[in-house]
């Protein structure tokens, strides 16, 4: 897979008769990261999804270290994201903050559609994706930049407020400066020479629920391609290489909930992790082979922190707190 940073291949793997695709990456083609000199990304995408299972939200495909082909990698099932054109852009209402009769239960978008990434073979420049950073990326600022000419499909569809383009299907530009219903605001982007667009993510309780397991491991770059849906609807998520630093890394673009309390599900969820990670149960067990011991600490230390606050955590405003590129 050409477009990928590090050593990527399409694969099948067989077992007593039964074949599947994965994606195998040998750890023989990763490339060296200051900020992780320790173990391999290949073991941390397995500690990730060691983790999601242990939550019991499924949101990492089955994933396991193997000797491929070149050498010990990890494997991870291939799941196909339903391509952008399934989806249409359509013209929203803005949601007015200051009328409470507004905000609503509205369904929310991709619920049933779910998403799609870099495996649907979308080109993100044919979405309006900036293709230069710019900007603290921090929420409510400017998420990125971009020329007049890649700004061509978002400028347009930006034209009038309350138009949603759709990047990804749980990602999208909304004209204007204020969230729609059915979405959470991350912050404005640039789409063309003085045009800006709110950049948006699905309110959806499967991305909510991300959000949680990207703040327990210290996800460091979650972007909208990293969002998939299987054929039967199911939500995953993928590439969790950058995970489990024991300094904050934090990045992503599900900051919708960032200061909100954590709902009742994800603090029981937190609390099972507690139990999980304690000195000697299964799953600390299992990480410890995984990653150091510093990281699982910090772990621990980030799984208790959110019992504590009992809110999605907020920026740290060190740095950008948004990935680059965005989709």
């Amino acid at each position: 897979m050409r477009e990928a940073s590090n050593g990527v291949l399409y694969c099948t793997v067989s077992y007593r008769g039964h074949e599947a695709a994965c994606v195998y990456k040998p750890v023989a083609g990763e490339r060296p990261l200051w900020d992780f000199p320790d173990g391999t990304l290949a073991q941390r995408e397995v500690a990730a999804y060691e983790v999601s299972e242990a939550t019991g939200w499924g949101l990492v495909p089955p994933t396991f270290l193997r000797d491929g082909p070149y050498g010990e990698g990890m494997i991870q099932l291939w799941i196909d994201g339903q391509p952008l054109e399934e989806f249409e852009e359509e013209p929203v209402d803005p949601v007015d903050p200051e009328d409470p009769e507004e905000e609503g239960d509205p369904e929310a978008p991709g619920e049933s559609d779910g998403t799609s990434g870099p495996r649907a073979a979308d080109d993100p420049r044919e979405a309006g994706v900036p293709d230069a950073p710019g900007g603290s990326g921090a929420p409510g600022e400017r998420a990125g930049g971009a020329d007049a000419g890649d700004a061509a499909d978002a400028g347009d569809g930006a034209a009038a407020d309350g138009l949603l383009t759709l990047l990804t299907p749980q990602l999208a530009l909304v004209a204007g400066e204020e969230t729609v219903d059915g979405w959470k605001a991350i912050g404005l982007a640039e789409v063309g020479e003085g045009v800006t667009a709110l950049l948006v993510h699905a309110d959806d309780e499967r991305l909510r629920r991300l959000a949680v397991l990207d703040a327990v491991i210290n996800n460091g770059d979650r972007k909208g391609g990293h969002l998939l849906t299987s054929a039967q609807g199911r939500l995953y998520a993928i590439d969790h290489g950058v995970t489990f630093n024991a300094d904050d890394k934090l990045r992503t673009l599900l900051w919708g909930w960032a200061g909100e309390p954590l709902p009742e599900e994800a603090l029981a969820v937190l609390d099972r992790l507690a139990r999980d990670l304690a000195d000697g149960a299964p799953l600390a067990t299992r990480l410890a082979a995984l990653i150091t011991p510093a990281e699982t600490e910090a772990l621990r230390a980030r799984v208790r922190e959110l019992r504590h606050t009992g809110r999605h955590p907020e920026p740290s405003g060190q740095w950008p707190a948004i990935p680059w590129p965005p989709v």
